[in-house]
């Protein structure tokens, strides 16, 4: 049995680390379901499709943004179960609330990353010929 002085502290830091957690990715997913998520290389759905432009990335990242917020809300049951329940009980509910963020989270990354996917890239204004520049345009047909 830890000394009295010694568990408090331990429970209270993984209280804390859940709490702040939850408030960092609820953060994450409020901008991204408003649409205010900028481009960046550090939060939400970035795939390489999903970065391709600003538009797409916003579109990928506000699907998966409900299960953003789901899993910032399991993080943040998870720190209040630390400072609750018992000590064993703590411990299974700080495992299984993390564990189900992460997949919550991930789930809602795939179905954002297959929507970046399905999405077409927006046409340029090049000639789109396989010849590489518009004033060859012609040039690669077929003569009649």
């Amino acid at each position: 049995m830890p000394s009295p002085g010694a568990y408090p502290y331990r429970v209270l830091i993984v209280a804390l680390l859940l709490f702040l957690l939850a408030l960092v990715v609820g953060a994450v997913g409020a901008a991204a379901l408003a649409g205010k998520l900028p481009r960046n290389r550090w939060a939400g759905v970035r795939t390489p499709d999903s970065m391709r432009d600003d538009a797409t990335f916003a579109l990928a990242n506000k699907v998966a943004a409900p299960s953003m917020l789901g899993a910032a809300a399991l993080l943040g049951v998870g720190g209040i179960a630390s400072l609750t329940l018992p000590t064993v009980a703590a411990v299974i509910a700080i495992v299984v609330t993390v564990v189900a963020a992460l997949v919550t989270a991930g789930a809602g990354g795939a179905v954002g990353a297959r929507v970046a996917a399905a999405t077409k890239p927006e046409e340029s204004d090049g000639c789109g010929s396989s010849c590489g520049a518009c004033s060859l345009r012609g040039a690669c047909e077929p003569s009649a």
